[in-house]
């Protein structure tokens, strides 16, 4: 339980570093750059890909490339979310992603549907409208549309990037192998369009980087190890997770950062976390 509580608060501890980092004037796309160039690293060194395994003709290497562009796009996406939505609403769209999935296995894959699911994906649609809802004078307003459209790129984001970790999946490539192109793809985007932008780059950006990665890297090798460990409960892990990062980032940025929610944001959380239950794999 206790690598599964360290997934759940790296998890929340990386919307922290991405709310904190505007206030202490570090530079974001330098941290996420830094970011990819570590977690690459530490993927290599602790999940010890086969990148070669990824050399065989039926590998989908247009869906490695577009992990690579998705992976940061997506990361500054969330950093803006976090920024002018708030860790409690970022967290739960990007939770509430994973819907998406389940949503392409019926309508793309033709996998059997059930009435559940069903319920459990309208539940998770009406939780998405709650935490997109916006005061009227807000929603009016350029910021408040900004707002919008960051979260629904998070939750449409994430939600396409487990789609396409799944294609892999399913195409015969590794999950290590294939994470570590992935985030290689994204630090040489990263890099390219900084260095294209002629960025000073700054002592600051460079350790929140290393933050960052680590944070990101902790996240996905804690979840890893949860599944190692509890291998015939998978359920476990999957609604601990997804409930404790909603929790979590719940308590952290309306009691610590004290976010104002209304109280449509608070049935979206609600909702969510009904929506979560019902969508559990079984």
């Amino acid at each position: 339980m206790i690598i599964l509580l360290a997934s759940i608060a790296c998890s929340v501890a990386v919307s922290i570093l991405l709310k904190v980092v505007r206030r202490r004037s570090i530079a974001v796309d330098q941290a996420i750059a830094v970011n990819y160039v570590l977690a690459s690293l530490l993927t290599l060194a602790v999940l010890r890909p086969d990148p070669a395994s990824l050399l065989a003709p039926a590998t989908p290497w247009w869906i490695l490339v577009l992990l690579g562009v998705l992976l940061p796009t997506i990361f500054l996406a969330m950093a803006g979310a976090v920024r002018h939505a708030g860790i409690v609403l970022s967290d739960a769209a990007q939770r509430l992603s994973l819907f998406l999935p389940l949503l392409a296995s019926f309508l793309i894959f033709s996998e059997s549907v059930s009435s559940l699911k069903l319920t459990g994906i309208a539940t998770a649609l009406l939780a998405l409208g709650c935490l997109l809802w916006r005061p009227r004078d807000s929603a009016q307003g350029r910021q408040g549309l900004a707002t919008v459209g960051l979260l629904l790129a998070v939750w449409a984001g994430y939600g396409t990037i487990d789609i396409l970790f799944k294609q892999l999946a399913k195409a015969g490539a590794a999950f290590s192998s294939s994470l570590l192109v992935s985030f290689a793809l994204s630090g040489v985007l990263m890099f390219a369009y900084l260095i294209a932008r002629k960025t000073t780059w700054t002592r600051r950006n460079l350790l929140a980087g290393v933050l960052l990665g680590l944070l990101n890297f902790g996240n996905i090798y804690f979840y890893i190890r949860a599944h190692q460990v509890y291998p015939d409960n998978p359920t476990l892990v999957f609604t601990a997770m997804n409930i404790g990062v909603i929790s979590l980032g719940t308590l952290v940025g309306a009691g610590f950062f004290r976010e104002k929610l209304t109280w449509f944001n608070v049935a979206g959380i609600v909702l969510a976390i009904g929506a979560i239950v019902m969508l559990v794999p079984r």
